[in-house]
């Protein structure tokens, strides 16, 4: 007994330090961080020692690559997936964030043509209006899933060439900033390229600064959404109800609609709803807390899955938003 005792503390023992080598490893003896270097010198002319001083503080973190392993999205029903949002407190926490920058949300509906309810479930959803915004600095997070997680090292590789140009761009100290274990920054969790592509200064300061001025985050997500086609006064989801048993196959429940409403009318799924029959839609069918839902869902859910590939996602969002504007409507009588 005592002999297994001791290979245990020794097999422990040799565990943490390997995560600790791994935690505090050196990326400047990587090849591919080596490679990653090379690159950034030749395509966007950066300094090759100012590049390898950097890397000399950027930790590996295998917490990182524990979290992003097990996204809830993948391991959580739609039942569950949804109480983690549709709460009391992140409801009456998004009427006061709508309320608290009112101007903000108003301004974004009148120029850009996104509900404020949706702009509001995004960084609600996200951060929980600015509350967790992550903890991993973003050097570190980006470097460790290029470097060390093979399955999407070619993604991230990505984004951290897009955090250093955008860090260089805006004068900013790219060990500065922290986000989540995937490099998302922010109120609204924008990664790198979305920054560069999305982001706006909202408030004219010439800084769309996302990670402190709610302002700047609010017309983010807002731009966000138009630029990946959002469509004011339409539908976003609207649940349905089979008619038969056997509905058939559905389409990926993040495509992009291509068949009229009608189409799933005769399908077998009728909207709680009027709704326009020749609008495009989706069909998808998620586990409820009452058993199998199926919804329609339309251009703007599609609009959605853009910012997070999950149709749980979107419908959270969707809900989320549409419960923020039962309990906040006041804030809508008041505009103009």
């Amino acid at each position: 007994m005592k002999k297994v005792q001791r290979f245990l503390i020794a097999a422990l023992g040799i565990a943490s330090g390997l995560l600790a080598t791994l935690a505090h490893a050196d990326y400047r003896q990587s090849p591919e961080a080596q490679e990653f270097v090379d690159a950034m010198v030749a395509e966007h002319g950066f300094e090759r020692a100012e590049l390898m001083a950097l890397f000399a503080k950027v930790e590996k973190s295998t917490s990182i690559l524990e979290a992003i392993a097990r996204p809830a999205e993948k391991t959580k029903s739609w039942a569950e997936y949804r109480k983690l949002f549709l709460t009391e407190e992140r409801i009456d926490q998004g009427v006061a964030f709508w309320r608290e920058h009112h101007s903000a949300f108003r301004k974004a509906e009148r120029e850009l043509g996104v509900p404020a309810e949706y702009i509001v479930a995004i960084i609600g959803v996200e951060t929980y209006y600015g509350r967790i915004t992550g903890s991993y600095r973003v050097m570190d997070a980006l470097s460790t899933l290029a470097f060390d997680y093979p399955p999407r090292s070619d993604f991230f590789t990505r984004e951290l060439e897009h955090y250093l140009l955008l860090m260089r761009e805006h004068g900013k100290d790219p060990m500065q900033n922290k986000g989540s274990y995937a490099g998302a920054m922010g109120l609204g969790q924008f990664m790198p390229s979305s920054y560069r592509s999305y982001a706006i200064d909202f408030d004219g300061d010439d800084w769309p600064d996302i990670w402190n001025n709610p302002t700047d985050a609010i017309g983010s997500v807002a731009n966000y959404f138009v630029r990946h086609g959002w469509q004011p006064g339409a539908y976003v989801a609207v649940r349905a109800r089979p008619e038969q048993k056997d509905i058939g196959p559905l389409p990926s429940a993040i495509a992009k609609p291509e068949q009229p409403v009608s189409f799933w009318t005769e399908s077998g799924l009728t909207p709680v709803f009027e709704v326009l029959e020749t609008d495009l839609a989706n069909a998808i069918a998620l586990d409820g807390p009452l058993g199998e839902e199926y919804w329609l869902t339309f251009t703007n859910f599609y609009v959605i899955t853009r910012y997070n590939r999950s149709a749980m996602y979107a419908l959270a969002v969707h809900q989320l938003a549409q419960a923020i504007l039962r309990k906040g409507s006041d804030l809508v009588q008041e505009d103009p």
